[in-house]
């Protein structure tokens, strides 16, 4: 045995009487006291899932291993997300009725609204593409659906008109795919690179689709957001009433010859320019020359 074995053996037992002797108690040997207790629970769920879901009344297969997965991915983020979230269902409470109604009007389903805050938060977004305002319009798209897009007047900005250009999309979108489902997507993908892969896959259902990574999470993130906004609760989060946006009343003004400065405007009509803007974001100068005398809908902010 050499040296350093000799050494070795020699601290452990020493090591040994150690604890024997730290170890006695009055009354009689015990264990030496340690710290039992379990390490904190991580308290975490999986999302709640209804026994039904669907994309405007059209079935999702979450009893497929990969749909169920792609939905709980996004129900996961979109749950941990909270300064998200909490701000989807804070706008949520101003911008809906609005939208509802129009999609109503115009024979598209009520779950299409949630399409619209996905794409910009409502938040009047534009992307690093061009695409603008809640409902994400190119330049020449909105155009082709009846929106006025110049340098004063831009109304991929206008709530109302942009949501009816988005329902004529929509529904040319089902005429061609047959379903609100692959409508959807189109939304997203384009319709002619949506057909495109459809053709070239020989499969017209998007839940077979192999698409790029956007698409491919695109309805998941839509039906996700419309679980947790239809139950909050279910999903850990709560908005008391008084915290809620509310949607702003407003007149309405009709405006049919250029106007030289809108601060001057808005304060002959009991507001300010800043108050003006946020209610018609649509305008993007601070004159209209309106050369082409249209009538034009400018909200005024009601007082108190």
């Amino acid at each position: 045995m050499n040296k350093r074995t000799v050494a070795i053996l020699s601290v452990l037992a020493v090591a040994s009487l150690l604890i024997v002797f730290y170890s006695f108690s009055p009354s009689g040997y015990t264990l030496v006291e340690t710290n039992t207790q379990e390490p904190p629970e991580h308290k975490s769920e999986s999302p709640y899932f209804p026994s039904e879901i669907n994309f405007a009344d059209e079935p999702m297969p979450v009893d497929l291993y990969d749909i169920h997965e792609a939905l709980e991915r996004e129900l996961i983020v979109n749950m941990n997300f909270h300064s998200s979230t909490i701000q989807y269902l804070k706008r949520s409470y101003r911008y809906f009725p609005t939208i509802e109604k129009i999609l109503a009007e115009n024979g598209v389903p009520d779950d299409f609204k949630y399409l619209s805050l996905i794409e910009s938060d409502f938040m009047n977004k534009v992307s690093p593409k061009g695409a603008t305002g809640f409902w994400q319009f190119m330049k020449d798209a909105a155009k082709d659906y009846g929106l006025e897009v110049s340098g004063e007047v831009d109304e991929r900005y206008h709530l109302e008109k942009s949501t009816v250009a988005a329902c004529k999309y929509l529904k040319n979108a089902y005429s061609q795919f047959g379903n609100w489902t692959m409508a959807a997507a189109s939304y997203n993908m384009g319709a002619a690179g949506l057909s495109k892969q459809s053709k070239q896959q020989m499969n017209d259902n998007y839940y077979d689709l192999l698409l790029n990574e956007e698409t491919m999470r695109y309805l998941y993130r839509i039906v996700a957001v419309k679980l947790i906004l239809s139950n909050p609760e279910s999903y850990g989060f709560h908005i008391p009433e008084n915290e809620r946006y509310k949607p702003i009343e407003y007149t309405e003004e009709k405006v049919n010859k250029p106007v030289d400065d809108w601060a001057v405007f808005a304060k002959d009509h009991g507001t300010n320019y800043k108050y003006l803007k946020f209610l018609n974001p649509w305008l993007r100068d601070t004159k209209l020359l309106n050369s082409a005398k249209k009538t034009y809908i400018v909200k005024i902010p009601k007082k108190g």
